[in-house]
């Protein structure tokens, strides 16, 4: 009897194993949608933070000591070319004009003699009454007497310009900026007034990486035009409605950061971009035989990308992968990957390294399919 039950137990643990087995086989053979990647060939958009420069923007200061005695404008006005900005008091200026144009008068009169007594040493020498020597000494004096008056005139043209500098003018059309000082503060030479910016265009400055920049300039080869063209997105998300075409790079590549600064450029007949400004230059970049993979395939850990790959025994393996760029719905694929691979594309929170699996080939486009089915009912 007690053979017998033991015979039964047995027959019953195998039969469990057997069933347990059996069980983890089916679990471990489960069925999961697979794809491969495709090379397609695509053009993205690529953000690159930037700042925006006023085409011309300068600091006004004063050129002369003096009390700040009026402001014709106020900031963030606009103003032409010539403009009265600011008058500065300084009566010394006044004095020196008055001064200078009194050693002129007195210079001149001092030519006057000279040259009345050459005309009569001439004379005199004319009649063998005195020497060549008086009147080359005569002749040194006009000319000792023409420089006074030429010093004299540079002197008395330096303080009409020192006085011109008591009017501060705009140096071109623009809109003012902040304006620091107050009417009766002091001025000293070089104290800053003010600056102005002449924002009809601007320019936005942005840095790319040595490896995107080497394919700008491989784009500008095939299409020069295109390339050059981009697009400003302010830094509240809007567009702005004029375009831009970058203009120039900059001769070198900065050995700390590795990158290379663009300029473009954009019009602004509505002033609404100023000076110091940030925002976004949005360049379209051409991608040819780009493998692309659905988003959905991949997974992260410690800040890289995997995804699962399965090998001819339909044996599951996890393989790291590093992205080029992001579309809706796909990465593009900068190494790792082959379009000979196949990996797992849906379910992967299910799966470990080392599972057997039975693998549902999905083509690609029926995967975009899905995406667009997706995307319309929502």
């Amino acid at each position: 009897m007690k053979n017998l039950t033991l015979t039964l137990s047995m027959l019953i643990l195998a039969s469990s194993c057997s069933s347990d087995k059996d069980e983890k086989q089916v679990q471990e053979m489960e069925k999961f949608p697979v794809t491969s990647p495709i090379a397609i060939d695509t053009t993205l958009p690529i953000d690159y933070v930037a700042e925006i420069n006023a085409v011309q923007n300068v600091e006004i200061r004063a050129r002369v000591k003096g009390y700040l005695d009026h402001i014709y404008i106020d900031e963030g006005k606009y103003v032409k070319q010539g403009q009265l900005l600011f008058t500065i008091n300084n009566q010394e200026l006044n004095e020196n004009i008055v001064k200078a144009t009194a050693i002129l008068k007195s210079t001149v009169t001092e030519l006057k003699a000279a040259e009345l007594a050459l005309k009569n040493v001439k004379h005199l020498v004319d009649k063998n009454v005195i020497s060549n020597t008086e009147l080359e000494m005569a002749k040194n004096k006009v000319e000792l007497a023409k420089a006074k008056v030429e010093e004299a005139q540079a002197n008395e043209t330096f303080a009409k310009i020192q006085l011109t500098y008591t009017q501060v003018k705009a140096p071109f059309s623009g809109i003012i900026n902040r304006i620091p000082n107050k009417t009766g503060s002091l001025m000293e030479d070089g104290t800053l007034l003010t600056s102005i910016s002449k924002n009809d265009e601007v320019f936005a400055y942005f840095d790319v990486s040595e490896k995107e920049y080497l394919n700008y300039a491989s784009n500008l080869k095939t299409d020069a035009e295109q390339s050059k063209n981009v697009t400003l997105i302010l830094a509240n998300g809007e567009e702005h409605p004029f375009k831009g075409k970058i203009e120039t790079t900059e001769g070198e590549i900065e050995p700390s950061t590795g990158n290379i600064a663009f300029r473009a450029r954009f019009s602004n007949p509505e002033k609404i971009l100023k000076h110091g400004a940030s925002g976004k230059i949005r360049l379209l970049r051409k991608y040819k035989n780009a493998l692309i993979i659905p988003q959905k395939a991949t997974f992260e850990i410690q800040d890289k990308m995997y995804v699962y790959v399965i090998d001819k025994s339909n044996r599951v393996k996890s393989k790291a992968i590093t992205t080029n760029s992001r579309m809706p719905h796909y990465y593009i694929i900068d190494s790792g990957l082959s379009p000979d691979d196949k990996i797992i594309y849906e379910g992967i929170q299910n799966i470990k390294d080392g599972m057997t699996v039975d693998p549902q080939f999905v083509e690609m486009n029926e995967i975009s399919k899905e995406f667009a089915a997706n995307e319309a009912s929502r």
